[in-house]
């Protein structure tokens, strides 16, 4: 039975380089390639990063009922094939989806058991260096991007686990162990003294457990951390 994991997070923290990794270290796990309507940044590739398509295609793909979810974001579609949960599905492998708050919701609809994992900056001055350091955006567009992740941000509570991405190896054995120990749960095998060192790291991310952590990052975007 495959497992579906979403990853999301506001622009700039990280989430590329912590999927990379994920990607690298996890074997049976499958990635959907997102299709996207905006154009490539730096050295993006065509069916490496996404699937770059005219608004057209976009909009004929949305008609012909081939998205499994898809948002309109910054004036862009973006949006996961149905395809992908398919090809997986057959061959028994787990599918990672990197896709936005909108997409993880709609995806939560459909897939009752999906994982679902949101990843955190360590505060607002952190994601805003980030955002300048990599040199892709407008001053209005950091501006923007900044205002998007406060509300992106005030849906954490959706989401099963939080990472918070100060430190990159932390981060990375992180997310590794919340797949790792979802399957785990899932298996029903007895579990060695590693199966349960990789279930402590995973519960130490799961959104009970890390609230007292957030109450300052939270604060940093002027978003309370008071449970709804």
């Amino acid at each position: 039975m495959s497992t579906v994991y979403i990853i999301s997070a506001p622009s700039g923290s990280g989430k590329s380089t912590l999927v990379n990794e994920l990607r690298k270290w996890v074997p049976n796990l499958d990635f959907s390639i997102s299709y996207t309507t905006r154009r490539p940044r730096g050295s993006e590739q065509n069916g490496r990063e996404y699937f770059f398509v005219p608004i057209q295609d976009f909009e004929e793909m949305i008609a012909r009922g081939e998205f499994l979810e898809y948002a309109n974001v910054f004036g862009n579609y973006y949006g996961t094939a149905k395809r992908f949960l398919e090809q997986a599905l057959q061959s028994g492998r787990d599918l990672l989806l990197d896709i936005d708050v909108q997409g993880a919701a709609q995806i939560k609809r459909k897939i009752k058991d999906a994982v679902s994992v949101f990843i955190l900056p360590p505060d607002k001055k952190t994601l805003e260096w980030r955002l300048r350091n990599r040199s892709l955006d407008t001053e209005e567009v950091i501006h923007r991007r900044l205002l998007t992740a406060a509300k992106e941000i005030e849906n954490y509570q959706s989401y099963d686990y939080i990472l918070i991405n100060d430190r990159l190896e932390q981060s990375i054995d992180e997310l590794k162990a919340v797949v790792l120990s979802e399957r785990l749960r899932r298996s029903g095998a007895k579990l060695s003294n590693g199966d349960k060192r990789i279930l402590a790291t995973a519960e130490r991310c799961l959104l009970p457990n890390i609230r007292e952590r957030l109450q300052p990052i939270l604060a940093s975007f002027a978003l309370s951390a008071t449970p709804s």
